[in-house]
């Protein structure tokens, strides 16, 4: 999904802390090692971290605690200053904009929604939600229409006058998305915005978030240390380790070609069915019309129930409803027993 000009690039980026971190950063020359950074006296958060999210993508930055993905995405808005690299947005260097022009560029153009819904509490849902665009200066009837349009989208209409104390943990964070898209960001950044949540809960904030994207088609940089949560929003994911990306690729390819032991061990446990795409182990060519039809891209554990009814073999189509090719029964049970696809 990435395009000649993506939405958002960085290259080669860097975060180290320090003193004169940037500088002693640059003395090392290209690509520094582990104890060269502790002998400068530094502490790498990211080190040369370079990726590309195309418009309308869902790119999912995932690793364990301390992996460097929060000093990553922070790098990429400015919260946090990156020591070394590029950062591009539209094709505008960041690390060039001023701080008054980076105050913009947040406020009209990204969306942020972090782990703590961080509402303010004296304020009501509506609101809360207008907030930014009183930031703004937006007038307060235009601000509080695009509010309300907001507060129904996330399924909170009813609940504009309530406050956050009055909400479940699930509504709260409702609010937090809904805030973030008041001001119809071009680049919403998620950093682990259902971790803090209930499992149930946080199943049903990602369904909201499916049902959500398939309505606004944002560009998105979603983070993550859950590989289920990576493998069910994203379209493509780079995994993370002490501060490097060591893999990135669809959930796909990460789980059935895993490029480290490491990323093998983060993916060991995932069922394949779950992430094999339908496509991927289908026979390409013609198939019967009277066959049930099924998506291309759709998971092979999805549409294994199908099978149930007494079919050995599905008519699969691509998104504009043409046969592309057959799913055999036989080939969807090897892979779910734990075979490769064919």
């Amino acid at each position: 999904m990435t395009q000649a000009t993506p939405k958002l690039l960085c290259r080669d980026v860097w975060k180290v802390f320090g003193p004169r971190a940037a500088e002693r950063l640059a003395a090392l020359g290209p690509d520094p090692d582990a104890a060269a950074l502790q002998a400068a006296g530094l502490v790498p958060a990211v080190r040369g971290a370079t990726l590309a999210v195309g418009a309308g993508e869902i790119f999912v930055i995932m690793g364990l605690s301390g992996s460097g993905k929060s000093t990553l995405v922070r790098c990429m808005s400015r919260l946090v200053e990156p020591s070394a690299g590029e950062i591009l947005f539209n094709g505008q260097n960041l690390l060039a904009a001023s701080d008054a022009e980076m105050i913009e560029i947040r406020r009209h153009k990204m969306g942020m929604v972090f782990q703590h819904f961080a509402l303010l509490p004296h304020l009501s849902v509506l609101e809360n939600v207008a907030f930014p665009l009183a930031v703004q200066g937006v007038a307060r009837g235009v601000r509080e229409a695009r509010a309300r349009e907001m507060v129904a989208l996330v399924g909170l209409s009813g609940r504009e006058g309530a406050f956050p104390r009055e909400l479940s943990g699930g509504q709260q964070q409702r609010v937090g998305i809904a805030r973030s898209l008041a001001v119809e960001p071009e680049l919403w950044f998620l950093d682990e915005p259902f971790s803090a949540l209930d499992p149930l809960i946080r199943r049903e904030m990602q369904d909201e978030f499916i049902r959500l994207q398939s309505v606004l088609k944002k560009t998105i940089v979603f983070i993550t240390h859950d590989f289920d949560e990576a493998i069910r929003l994203a379209d493509r994911i780079a995994i993370m380790k002490d501060g490097a990306i060591v893999q990135m690729g669809t959930p796909e390819e990460i789980v059935l070609r895993p490029a480290t032991d490491y990323v093998r061990e983060f993916t060991r446990a995932v069922p394949k069915a779950k992430v094999v795409r339908v496509g991927s182990i289908m026979i390409a060519g013609p198939a019967a019309a009277d066959l049930p039809a099924v998506a291309a891209g759709a998971a092979v554990a999805d549409v294994a129930p199908r099978f149930l009814d007494g079919a050995t073999a599905l008519r699969v189509v691509d998104a504009a409803g043409a046969t592309v090719g057959l799913l055999r029964q036989v080939d969807v049970v090897r892979l779910m027993l734990g075979g490769e696809p064919g």
